[in-house]
């Protein structure tokens, strides 16, 4: 991984990543290092060998902590234990996702309020925290979305309404937390191909349709997310809140 850009304010902060153990999420928290911050992240899966992998790269470990982010208490417990590692959160990344595919005849109940709890629930009880802990210094939130709804994307129609939900929840945060200094924002990536991604979705034929509608000729990677990310977590971008930004390569455009 490169570094096109540093962002010095970025030296010291407190970070918070959802899901930064793996895929993009691991991304963040390897880029936030890099940046010299001071990175936690929840997981479900045990990530001792990432932490391990990242404190051999840049000579200091992120803090795991193991959990389900859908345990509101627990989240808010691991989020508590940062900022006792770390100081008060600067930074929230709410990342951590799942697009398990789906259609409407087959959907539960129960599967439906599994959904909305990973995808949009545990965003919004995070955000919740994280403007307790920024309320004094202020900070910034960045909710991850996704270019699927906007391209009305069948298949997961439950991940796409979370995902139009986190974009209407960003613009109000913003305009509620705004005079607190608290920026919160929302970053929507196109097709990342993660090993998920890979492994489970990217057939020849659904690679090459995507890539006829993007206008850069290159498929994104975790990597690609991370300037972004850092972007708007530090003050280079501190005139923008309530906003939606879209990384995807040129696949849908916006305003």
């Amino acid at each position: 991984m490169t570094h096109p850009a540093t962002f010095h304010d970025l030296n010291g902060a407190s970070v918070f990543i959802t899901g930064g153990g793996s895929g993009v999420g691991a991304a963040l928290t390897d880029g936030f290092l890099a940046q010299g911050a001071n990175v936690a992240f929840i997981g479900r899966s045990d990530a001792s060998a990432f932490v391990e992998e990242m404190r051999a790269k840049h000579g200091r470990s992120p803090l795991f902590l193991q959990g389900d982010m859908t345990d509101t208490a627990l989240l808010h417990e691991t989020m508590t234990k940062a900022a006792e590692a770390h100081g008060p959160l600067n930074v929230l990344v709410n990342n951590a996702a799942n697009d398990k595919r789906h259609s409407l005849e087959e959907t539960t109940t129960e599967f439906w309020d599994w959904m909305i709890e990973v995808n949009l629930k545990a965003y919004y009880f995070a955000c919740q925290q994280a403007a307790r802990q920024m309320a004094e210094t202020g900070g910034s939130i960045i909710n991850f979305s996704s270019i699927s709804y906007m391209m009305g994307n069948a298949g997961y129609p439950i991940y796409t309404t979370a995902n139009a939900g986190i974009t209407g929840m960003t613009r109000s945060l913003a305009r509620e937390l705004g005079p607190r200094n608290i920026r919160v924002n929302a970053l929507a990536p196109g097709w990342v191909l993660t090993q998920k991604q890979l492994d489970m979705w990217a057939t020849p034929e659904d690679l090459a349709a995507h890539m006829d509608r993007q206008c850069l000729k290159e498929h994104l990677s975790p990597d690609d997310m991370i300037a972004p990310t850092l972007f708007l977590a530090s003050t280079a971008s501190r005139g923008m809140t309530g906003q939606c930004m879209v990384v995807d390569g040129g696949v849908v455009t916006t305003g």
